[in-house]
């Protein structure tokens, strides 16, 4: 999201400097975009720190990274800081002190940490003037760790650029394989384990149908998918699961789905299942964070998170029901490529930001 909203703010005209901790591809496509851009160390909150020790050593080193970063803002003289992540908490508290309005746009949702963790990583916020919060259950948990911020969040969700949609859901060859497709990064917050589960159960029922899992694991985190090969054979089903990797372009992959699964156990807003309803596909997602906001009036099927047998029984009414999944698909995609367009996402972000720096010296 960085980078579209970097480039609508471009092309309205604003005078934009950007800030990272480190070099790397970003700056690469960020440059291609003619975006200035600056590399400068400073703190940000790995899942490492997400605990009381840590947290406690980020505030200790704060003083001398605010004065670090309010030289910076000395130097520059924005009219607004615009914060991209909770992760970055420096920044809001030294604008704050440089006397410069700031948004922080969160897109986190930490709701699994211990309330003194996530009630200390909501904290910073108060510093800023305006939060952007990307789904409507973000902005309860911000509001719901402090009360105050409640008055000073706006949800703005997540715009995309589409392909073209396809002329309608796939139609599998007769005596086919279905697909049922899980695009996520491998983690146990995404559920992964949890739709394995759910293939065993379809498989089960008699349903001819493999699991596609597109996405890899972070480091240090691959036993979590040899866990899910495990799993798969343990439940009878290893020659059913498809671990293709990661993939930069997961469109193909969500026009091969016959259903796509969100099972996740934590999700802030949930994009995976926005681009498989913009690409006709049926979804079927958890009920948890954002996900029920982006699947509602109809355009998806919302299950219980970790339980398998609550979602093989929505993906199998979907496979057994080719009308209906057709239908499910179409109304997805109107209300997909209708509510999260790019344009709107740009316009209500800059005019989050242009309210922001009007406040300047009030």
């Amino acid at each position: 999201m960085l980078l579209r909203s970097l480039r609508g703010l471009v092309e309205a005209g604003v005078e934009v400097l950007l800030v990272v901790p480190e070099p790397g591809p970003l700056l690469e496509r960020v440059a291609a975009q003619g975006v200035e851009h600056r590399v400068l160390p400073f703190p940000v909150l790995r899942k490492a720190l997400l605990s009381p020790r840590g947290l406690a050593g980020l505030v200790l080193g704060a003083p001398a990274e605010h004065r670090r970063l309010r030289a910076v803002l000395r130097e520059q003289r924005p009219d607004v800081v615009y914060v991209n992540t909770l992760t970055l908490p420096h920044w809001l508290a030294a604008a704050r002190a440089q006397g410069v309005p700031a948004v922080c746009h969160v897109r986190e949702l930490e709701s699994a940490s211990p309330r003194a963790v996530t009630r200390t990583l909501t904290a910073p916020l108060l510093a800023a003037g305006t939060v952007v919060a990307n789904s409507r259950a973000t902005a309860a948990f911000l509001a719901a760790q402090h009360r105050r911020l409640a008055a000073r969040t706006r949800v703005v969700l997540n715009g995309f650029d589409f392909p073209p949609a396809p002329e309608g859901p796939r139609r599998a060859a007769p005596g086919a394989r279905r697909r049922v497709v899980v695009v996520g990064r491998l983690s146990p917050r995404k559920g992964q384990d949890v739709a394995v589960r759910a293939l065993a159960a379809l498989v089960g029922e008699g349903h001819d149908v493999e699991l596609e899992l597109v996405g890899s694991v972070f480091r240090g985190y691959e036993w979590y998918e040899d866990s899910l090969r495990a799993l798969a054979a343990e439940l009878g089903v290893a020659d059913r699961l498809l671990l293709p990797g990661f993939r930069e372009d997961v469109w193909p992959h969500l026009l091969d789905a016959d259903v796509v699964a969100v099972p996740s156990r934590l999700e802030p807003f949930g994009s995976v299942a926005v681009e498989a309803m913009a690409a006709c596909r049926p979804v079927v997602v958890s009920g948890v964070g954002g996900l029920p906001e982006i699947a509602e009036d109809g355009a998806g099927v919302v299950v219980p998170p970790e339980d398998p047998a609550a979602l093989a029984a929505a993906l199998g009414g979907l496979l057994a029901d080719r009308a209906g999944a057709d239908e499910l698909a179409r109304r997805g995609c109107r209300s997909a490529r209708a509510r999260f367009t790019l344009d709107r996402y740009r316009a209500e972000l800059l005019d989050v930001l242009a309210a922001a720096a009007r406040t300047r010296g009030a």
